[in-house]
């Protein structure tokens, strides 16, 4: 049974260019019809009918602080009455700074939200603008400064390496004034020009302006040196974070566990079955209505996917896959399943299998995606079955 839970909300005041999360633009869209949809899906789901403790919650978007300080102190309302949360450890928000207002912020913390994670991006103002976000460098300062005053103690901050027209020495300022903000966490993502974005289209028409990959390379480099030298620790391939401070949540994920997912366009991980609600608005407020869950894809994850998976999602932690772990939870000796795959990828200088740990090297970082194709459909899936 799922002990961690994501709840999407897809609302927001603009439309980023790189982004393609299931998102909407917020004006003449039905909010209250979708809290309504969203709060009978946490009513009817296995969480609130067992009353299973859960221990972490995640509320991404779209943007969450869309919503008013009213509309989130329903949702979080709904979530104390309907869950058990005794034992919740970490609930996180993702924020845009420029919608952290006050009574936003104060709303979160008094229902037990102690994670937020702020969109940033960059500090650069002409990037800024060029990606689409509505927020300044100035915003983020105050943003910070408020969540700081409503008494959160444990904050994120997201950057993007490689965006349109982004020198080394942008993102080298953007990662100092981050890390000068004195906050927690910070998550750093590659740019990847999905399609249905406005990058995407501009990428077609050649029109959009990118680092080279050297430079792609030399900010990844500068990232986890300066992270580093400020007290932070590489703990996943794109996070880093004080001793204590790791996202509990995303750790979830990487290790393979499962994970209840609401809201229009959420996925889960539930008894071995992965999911997607409908992204559509109006198609997910229906099927709520209509037979209590909106759930339109779902796989049956085999036991030769489950093995694969869970080496290439826990490769992506910096400590890599715990053997003694790994055959805990599976039942199989790590060496043994994927010995071919395991030698490949050490011969290649992706891999470092340590007596205890299989772990991705220093080159392996770079290349990670290269490290995880060995382990997919690997596996012979009649013999694992």
């Amino acid at each position: 049974m799922s002990e961690s839970i994501y709840i999407h909300i897809p609302f927001c005041e603009h439309i980023c260019h790189y982004c393609d999360f299931n998102k909407v633009f917020l004006e003449n869209q039905p909010v209250e019809a979708y809290m309504d949809a969203l709060i009978k899906e946490v009513e009817r789901s296995k969480q609130a009918r067992e009353q299973v403790p859960v221990k972490t919650i995640y509320i991404g978007g779209g943007t969450p602080t869309a919503l008013t300080a009213v509309q989130l102190e329903r949702l979080f309302v709904a979530l104390h009455q309907l869950l058990n949360l005794k034992e919740l450890i970490e609930f996180s928000v993702e924020v845009n700074p420029d919608s952290a207002t006050t009574d936003r912020l104060n709303v979160m913390k008094r229902f037990g939200v102690n994670r937020l994670s702020l969109g940033v991006q960059t500090f650069s103002q002409p990037i800024l603008t060029e990606i689409g976000r509505t927020h300044s460098p100035e915003g983020v300062n105050e943003a910070i400064q408020k969540a700081r005053k409503s008494g959160f103690t444990n904050l994120s901050v997201d950057l993007m390496l490689g965006l349109p027209n982004q020198s080394v020495a942008d993102f080298k300022e953007s990662l100092e004034k981050a890390l000068n903000l004195g906050v927690e966490h910070i998550s750093a993502y590659m740019l990847k020009v999905e399609k249905q974005t406005v990058f995407y289209n501009r990428k077609k028409k050649g029109t959009l302006s990118l680092p080279p990959e050297e430079d792609d390379v030399a900010m990844y480099d500068l990232l986890t040196e300066t992270t580093k030298a400020h007290g932070l620790y590489q703990y996943e391939l794109s996070n880093f974070g004080k001793p204590g401070y790791e996202s509990k949540h995303n750790l979830v994920y990487w290790n393979n566990r499962s994970y209840a997912g609401f809201g229009a366009g959420a996925s889960g991980y539930e008894d071995r079955i992965r999911y997607q609600n409908s992204n559509p608005i109006q198609k997910y407020i229906d099927a709520i209505n209509e037979k209590g869950n909106a759930k339109y894809r779902t796989h049956n994850v085999s036991t030769a996917e489950w093995l694969e998976e869970a080496v290439f999602l826990g490769l992506r932690k910096r400590e890599g896959i715990h053997k003694k772990q790994f055959y805990n939870q599976y039942g199989y000796e790590l060496d043994a399943l994927f010995k071919e795959e395991i030698a490949i990828g050490t011969r290649r200088g992706l891999l470092e299998n340590g007596i205890d740990y299989l772990s991705l090297t220093e080159e392996g970082l770079l290349l990670a995606n290269e490290a995880f194709e060995l382990f997919v459909a690997s596996l012979d899936e009649s013999v694992y079955s």
